[in-house]
């Protein structure tokens, strides 16, 4: 079963906002959504309550609702399938006086309600059985534990219910930890039906209901670009020789040259476990262990063996080899046994990652929900420190790595850095992260190739609304024909280059969208450029100057290029010139609006 998402606290009004904070504090990477016009500073806003309660619920999101139970009945009654599906949802009250589990109380809900009532000094008004009763869900056991069939449970739990003997049957080791079982209030007895099996074997034919410790380590290598059907048909079949089953595999554990092997990433994916890594020095310190010791490996990867070791290294010095070194074509499986449950957190490193996000101006509201929830879900941080700021709480969870401004190979080299010992690293941009931003010194970065490990991570690029989209929403639609962008500062770029690119833009009448217009030391570059332009765009046109657009003194006003100034700019601010096209609506007496036609009149049918 897999790990319940952290929950959206979904608050409709300021005193629902306000208590949804202060326990999002305490719950990691918890979100806080806000309806638009009723609550300030959410992590991310919504308008409709409806469409944004059955948007969380079909995308799998845990929600807990600040509002009235029959809220959420009447908004999610369409979504609502079986039992089975569907995300954990629950109800608390704005004064905190009770919190409801109302959806997939197996699911994870009734153990966040326990945390809820916990933080808030109350009862959880819990209504299934078995937690009322005994305190313990079998169809959602605790952590370190999966159940072969969560419908096998009910007639364990009705007869729990009536206070009838369950036979439990435990082929463990004495060191696996049954207490949530044993000390509950359950009678339990040696014989008879109906009965609970635990055990690390394949579930038996009939309805006996199984559940499965994490006790087993799998090792799998391979070589490079291995198909993931072959890795997972090795997998499967181990496991169905050993008679073992899939449910007490607690992770997948390989070299660390294989962090950015799909087949083996697509493995862990079927198995809902993670990806453990080793070093080869770690690898190699099993080697008296290994029953299949390889000098061809050694001098391949530096380890005498890579799924065997990987395996023990999993299990630590208690643990056993119980299924060898195992092949088909291109890959090796083997698997160890530890005497207790495995935390697979706890063993060697995970498999790291980096995001490159662009939250926009710095507005939750221009925020995508992609980039919230990366945010929100990152072990670690990195930005330029007005960045981080600007995203208020929904920094709450993770480390901070703040930044001044020009450091940016820093930021870059930091998060790779983070992101290669096994972090779930976000790196910020505002606007979006691929324009002018950080996303292409993180691959100049890797492709130097000073340090191999990086070309291993898993990168990818959430996109962001960039200012020159900022400043054309805000004053009408001047990008509505061809534009470019072109950035004034000669700080990485020649000024011969840059007069180029702006001679080639005026000669092409595009709308030209100017970054970095001007510095504290430099403001001559804005003149040049408004000089050059002027050769070719007339006197009268349209520029629109965009500052902080998105913040709290955003500030949108319009000039002609023969007025504009560098007086008129600074660091936070975006130029735009329109084209020979471009027209001014309005004057400064009424509403102005600023647009470039993309030529729809020449296609209406004369008369």
């Amino acid at each position: 079963m897999s790990t319940p998402k952290a929950p959206i606290f979904v608050a409709i009004t300021a005193d629902g906002a306000e208590l949804a904070k202060r326990l999002a504090n305490d719950i990691r990477r918890s979100q806080v959504h806000g309806l638009e016009g009723r609550v300030t500073n959410a992590d991310l806003p919504f308008q409709s309550v409806g469409d944004h309660l059955r948007q969380l619920y079909n995308d799998g999101q845990t929600i807990v609702g600040i509002f009235s139970t029959g809220i959420m009945i009447r908004m999610l009654t369409d979504c609502l399938t079986s039992k089975q599906d569907g995300p954990a949802v629950l109800c608390l009250a704005e004064d905190g006086s009770s919190v409801v589990p109302l959806l997939g109380g197996h699911h994870g809900a009734n153990d966040l309600a326990r945390t809820l009532a916990n933080l808030l000094g109350i009862q959880p008004s819990i209504t299934t059985g078995g937690d009322t009763h005994f305190g313990i869900a079998l169809d959602n056991p605790p952590s370190g534990w999966k159940c072969s069939d969560p419908s096998f449970a009910k007639p364990v739990m009705a007869a729990m219910l009536a206070d009838q003997p369950v036979c439990l049957h435990n082929d463990l080791t004495p060191a696996v930890d049954i207490g949530w079982l044993t000390e509950s209030s359950v009678k339990f007895s040696a014989t008879g039906t109906p009965t609970i099996h635990l055990t690390e074997a394949s579930p038996a034919s009939d309805d006996t209901f199984t559940l499965h410790p994490a006790t087993l380590v799998m090792g799998i290598g391979c070589e490079r670009g291995v198909t993931s059907d072959e890795i997972l048909a090795l997998a499967t079949n181990t496991l169905a020789q050993a008679k073992l089953s899939a449910n007490s595999v607690a992770c997948i554990s390989t070299i660390e040259l294989k962090e950015d092997e799909t087949g083996i990433l697509d493995l862990a994916t079927a198995f809902d476990v993670p990806v453990q890594l080793f070093t080869a020095e770690q690898l190699e310190a099993e080697t008296a262990r290994l029953a299949n010791p390889s000098d061809i490996v050694f001098n391949a990867v530096g380890c005498h063996g890579v799924a065997e070791a990987a395996a023990l290294a999993g299990t630590g010095t208690d643990g056993t080899l119980t299924v060898a070194k195992q092949k088909s074509a291109r890959a090796t499986c083997a698997i160890a046994r530890a005497p207790a449950i495995v935390r697979a957190n706890e063993i060697g490193r995970a498999v790291g990652s980096l995001t490159i996000v662009g939250m926009g101006p710095g507005d939750a509201a221009w925020r995508s929900p992609e980039a919230t929830n990366v945010i929100s879900a990152a072990s670690d941080l990195v930005g330029y420190r007005l960045y981080l700021d600007l995203l208020g709480d929904l920094t709450r969870s993770a480390t901070l790595h703040p930044y001044d401004l020009g450091q940016e190979r820093d930021r870059c080299a930091e998060a790779l850095s983070l992101a290669s010992t096994g972090k779930q690293v976000a790196l910020i941009s505002s606007g979006d992260a691929g324009i002018y931003a950080m996303a292409s010194l993180v691959y100049e970065l890797i492709d130097r190739g000073d340090r191999p490990e990086w070309q291993r991570l898993n990168i990818r690029v959430v996109p962001g609304i960039s200012a020159l989209q900022a400043a054309a929403a805000r004053s009408g639609a001047p990008l509505g024909h061809d534009f470019c962008t072109i950035s004034l500062s000669d700080l990485l770029t020649p000024w011969e280059t840059i007069e180029q690119r702006l001679q080639a833009a005026a000669q092409g009448d595009f709308v030209i969208a100017l970054y970095n217009p001007v510095s504290k030391k430099r403001t001559e570059q804005l003149m040049l450029a408004r000089s050059i332009l002027l050769i070719a765009r007339a006197p009268e046109t349209p520029v629109i100057i965009a500052r902080n657009l998105g913040r709290d003194d955003e500030a949108v006003t319009y000039t002609t290029l023969e007025d504009l100034h560098s007086d008129q700019v600074d660091m936070l601010t975006l130029v735009m010139i329109g084209s020979s096209q471009t027209r001014l609506i309005g004057d400064e007496t009424q509403r102005q609006w600023v647009y470039t036609p993309r030529g729809y009149e020449k296609k209406e049918p004369t008369t």
